[in-house]
C-alpha cells in the first residue's frame, strides 16, 4: 500500500476516533509531535525533541517546482540563524527514497531532513499544498502556515522567523 493511501487511511481513522480537530492542526495550536527518521541514518527524530527552539517545518517532495526554489532561501536562512535557536526541518513526502536523494543531488539542504515512513506527520499537520511550512515558536504553538513558496515571499517569512527567535 503506497503512502498517500495510508495517509488518507490514517486520516479517516482519527477522524472517526478522535473528531476533525485531531487531524487539523493551525495556527495557534500546539504542533503535533511527529515519529521521524532522519532521512540519511534513519535514527528517529521527533519534533518534540527541538522544543525551547524555533522550529521552521516544511513538508516537500521531488516533483514539487516551488520546493526546488525554496531550498536556497531554507540554506540561507538556516545558515544565518541557527545560533539564535531556529531548527529547519525538512520532512520529505515522496513514495520512494530514490526520488528524494535525486532530488537532494541537485538541491542539497544543509538543514535536517526527515522522512515520515509511517505517512502520519502530513496529516497531522493537515498539509495541503507543496511545499507546506509551518512557523512553531518555542512553546511548541503553530504561529504562522505558509503555502506554496516564491522568491518574493523569502523576507516576509525570513521576518516572521526572526520576530520568533526574538521571543522569549
Amino acid at each position: 500500500m503506497n503512502k498517500r493511501i495510508k495517509a488518507l487511511l490514517c486520516c479517516l481513522v482519527f477522524t472517526s476516533l478522535f473528531g476533525q480537530e485531531a487531524i487539523a492542526a493551525g495556527q495557534g495550536d500546539l504542533s503535533p509531535d511527529c515519529q521521524l527518521s532522519a532521512f540519511t541514518d534513519h535514527n528517529p527524530l521527533s519534533l518534540k525533541q527541538w522544543r525551547g527552539q524555533v522550529l521552521y517545518v516544511d513538508f516537500w517532495a521531488s516533483w514539487c517546482g516551488p520546493c526546488a526554489k525554496s531550498f536556497p532561501f531554507l540554506n540561507s536562512l538556516h545558515s544565518e540563524l541557527k545560533g539564535q535557536g531556529l531548527q529547519i526541518v525538512g520532512v520529505n513526502l515522496d513514495e520512494t527514497p530514490a526520488d528524494a536523494q535525486g532530488f537532494l543531488a541537485k538541491y542539497p539542504a544543509n538543514f535536517t531532513i526527515a522522512a515520515d515512513p509511517q505517512g502520519l506527520c502530513a496529516p497531522l499537520f493537515s498539509v495541503q499544498a507543496m511545499p507546506s511550512s509551518y512557523l512553531i515558536d518555542r512553546k511548541g504553538v503553530i504561529r504562522h502556515i505558509h503555502l506554496g513558496f516564491k522568491a518574493g515571499e523569502a523576507e516576509e517569512l525570513k521576518q516572521l522567523v526572526i520576530k520568533l527567535l526574538a521571543e522569549h
